[in-house]
């Protein structure tokens, strides 16, 4: 699959909650292809529901040549689409969410099937087995899981081989290179970042003067409060430097970086607008030397960020391990 993938994440709304224009989310999407870009990541909780219906339209036409990766988990009937509080990853309504996306997708077969957060009250063995009866189908050809914990990723990828991880990875946001990206290395397992732009924080659009409009859940988050802002762009400028170095944007930088750590990382941003979807995809044409990956992760390194990743409520949801098996 490509080395940028698109996360089809906001086409239904907007960080602002405006509504896109659905004809134009489907031409991103195809123009995406025509871009070389072949890996499209959704989630049933993503609308919940709109968004697999819009890339399964949207990829029809190239369904055989493009990977889609997809997510179950959250409390959702996959019926009706309505949020119920919660997770659940049990086998049963685990089947019944990828019938549902399945349909939704318009496709006979989910390339890579995540466990959107891990389910406290569910063993991961428990779900491996569902997992392991949907390849048995045909229907799912390889799983992953998001921001699990360790032991969890351990546990699942000895009960089944896990494909790949999703997290949140990016200039802004370097945790997983603690555990997560030792632990991928280790086991074999890819890496698949989300916000690796740091929701649009390190394209240069947001300045010490941005103030965030109601809705949008940035203007929540301490890593963009106005006394921590001010420090934190000092990344931006890093990327501004070397984007000028590059003969690129500093985004773009911000997504190269992130592929020059490991071939088997790749970022998947997500955008509305047709220009960023471009901008994205020339990402793959940047190449760094062994000295300047060397360079600009020092660099990066010594900018420490001000501020949490996320809401307290969204980072409960980080780092979980599932219960033990039943004995």
């Amino acid at each position: 699959m490509s080395s940028v993938g698109l996360g089809v994440q906001n086409m239904h709304r907007t960080y602002q909650t405006t509504i896109p224009s659905r004809p134009e989310m489907l031409r991103i999407i195809r123009a995406a292809h025509d871009r070389s870009i072949t890996f499209f990541d959704t989630a049933e909780a993503y609308g919940p529901l709109e968004n697999e219906r819009i890339l399964g339209e949207a990829a029809q036409p190239s369904r055989d040549r493009i990977v889609i990766a997809s997510k179950f988990g959250w409390n959702i009937d996959p019926a009706t689409g309505k949020r119920l509080p919660g997770l659940n990853s049990r086998p049963a309504h685990i089947k019944a969410a990828v019938e549902g996306s399945l349909k939704r997708l318009r496709t006979d077969r989910i390339d890579l099937l995540y466990q959107h957060r891990v389910d406290p009250a569910v063993p991961i063995e428990d779900v491996a087995g569902a997992i392991g009866d949907l390849k048995a189908q045909g229907k799912v050809l390889h799983w992953g899981l998001c921001e699990m914990g360790p032991n969890t990723l351990r546990r699942a990828h000895a009960e089944l081989p896990v494909t790949a991880v999703q997290n949140e990875y990016s200039m802004l946001w370097r945790g997983p290179k603690e555990t997560v990206v030792p632990l991928c290395a280790q086991l074999g397992i890819g890496l698949v970042c989300w916000s690796p732009l740091g929701v649009g924080f390190l394209t240069g659009a947001i300045d010490a003067q941005t103030r965030f409009a109601p809705g949008d859940i940035r203007g929540g988050e301490t890593r963009f409060s106005a006394d921590n802002l001010s420090h934190n762009l000092a990344l931006v400028a890093l990327a501004k430097q070397w984007a000028e170095r590059k003969g690129a944007t500093p985004g773009q930088i911000a997504l190269a970086w992130l592929g020059a750590q490991h071939p088997w990382i790749v970022p998947i941003p997500g955008t509305t607008q047709m220009a960023h979807m471009t901008e994205n995809a020339g990402a793959m044409a940047i190449r760094f030397t062994p000295a300047e990956v060397q360079e600009l992760n020092a660099a990066v390194a010594a900018i420490v960020i001000q501020g949490d990743r996320l809401l307290p409520a969204a980072q409960a949801f980080s780092g979980v391990e599932a219960p033990p098996r039943a004995s």
